[in-house]
């Protein structure tokens, strides 16, 4: 591997860090170093298969760009360390959406990042790969790109059936698919494939209107038993309500008094039905009723296109739409005109 110089750490988990480095043309790149150390030989192998899908996703759009890797000093014991050096992503979408919740829902923001996101999903499951934890911390912007990242439990969809048993729960609770949740002794374990990934996307999307996941204000133990149970409703509130941002600093109370009082903001916005119909098909409990992200990215509202008129609604240069509002005004303001004949 060639040599980089470390500028900063930029995150960490249990038994990885991540860096920000440059390498001799000044070029930003972040790299993640894992410590092997008591790592069995499965999870060995995640890493070395993640790292194959990286290198067999090299040069897509929507997947982070692996530029180099190297594993040093693995021993029998799983000792060792695992390198990955790959783009550095200028802030994931997690942040995005944080950074929105004390702005006006923008449909246009919605969809452009919507796309981006169904797109990259796609990638991985053209590649027979089920994630299992997509939220969005997984995806970056990559010079104003959306990339996913983050294949650590990444799962390959054996046979080339669409579906794989899962051994154990994983995932993030707030995006964890039903059929991904660990059911009781003697109850039968649903299959997780493909459609989990759509759940989780459904969970995003609900993130990016609203501005929480649709199970957030529940505790775990609720949120275990909501997720699987199709009798709790999820609402869909018709008007998307944005936060106010707090004031920077306190005023004095001689400054409050002085200062004429703002009238709040109103940072609601209506949601577009069509957007409420996707969640909806995103999030339905029975996986196999769960829409396929194909048909998520011919959606009309994605590109924020209008409805076309049929056919039989074309209408003549003479001829117009009287629609319940116009007929309520000619009902109001019109007269009947008569004539008298002598």
């Amino acid at each position: 591997m060639k040599p980089y110089a470390r500028l900063d750490l930029i995150g960490k988990g249990g038994t990885s860090r991540v860096y920000r480095v440059m390498n001799p043309q000044n070029e930003v790149y972040a790299l993640k170093k894992v410590s092997l150390d008591r790592t069995d030989s499965e999870s060995i192998q995640c890493y070395m298969n993640e790292i194959a899908l990286l290198k067999r996703l090299r040069g897509n759009h929507r997947i982070i760009h692996l530029i180099d890797s190297e594993v040093r000093n693995v021993t029998a014991g799983g000792r060792g360390q695992l390198f990955l050096v790959m783009e550095c992503g200028e802030i994931d979408l997690a942040r995005l959406i944080q950074e929105q919740i004390h702005r006006p829902m923008n449909m246009v923001w919605v969809a452009y990042y919507w796309q981006q996101i169904l797109q990259a999903v796609q990638v991985i499951h053209d590649e027979k790969i089920v994630h299992s934890d997509l939220k969005p911390a997984n995806f970056v912007l990559v010079k104003g790109q959306l990339k996913l990242i983050d294949f650590g439990i990444a799962n390959a969809i054996a046979n080339d059936t669409t579906n794989i048993q899962r051994d154990q729960t994983v995932g993030t609770v707030n995006y964890m698919s039903p059929e991904a949740i660990e059911m009781p002794e003697g109850m039968r374990r649903l299959k997780v494939g493909r459609p989990s990934d759509v759940w989780s996307l459904g969970c995003i999307l609900y993130q990016m209107v609203y501005g929480h996941p649709p199970f957030q204000h529940l505790n775990m133990m609720q949120k275990m038993k909501a997720i699987p149970d199709p009798s709790y409703m999820i609402e869909y509130p018709s008007r998307a309500q944005r936060v106010p941002a707090p004031p920077s600093s306190s005023p004095s109370p001689e400054t409050e008094e002085k200062k004429p009082k703002e009238e709040e903001k109103d940072l609601s916005r209506p949601v577009r039905k069509e957007m409420i119909v996707t969640m909806r098909k995103c999030l339905t409990r029975n996986p196999k009723d769960r829409v396929i992200i194909p048909d998520l990215l011919e959606e009309e509202w994605l590109a924020m296109k209008e409805r076309k008129p049929k056919e039989s609604l074309k209408l003549k240069e003479d001829e117009t739409v009287i629609n319940a509002f116009y007929m309520r005004q000619l009902l109001q303001w019109s007269r009947p005109s008569v004539s008298f004949k002598n």
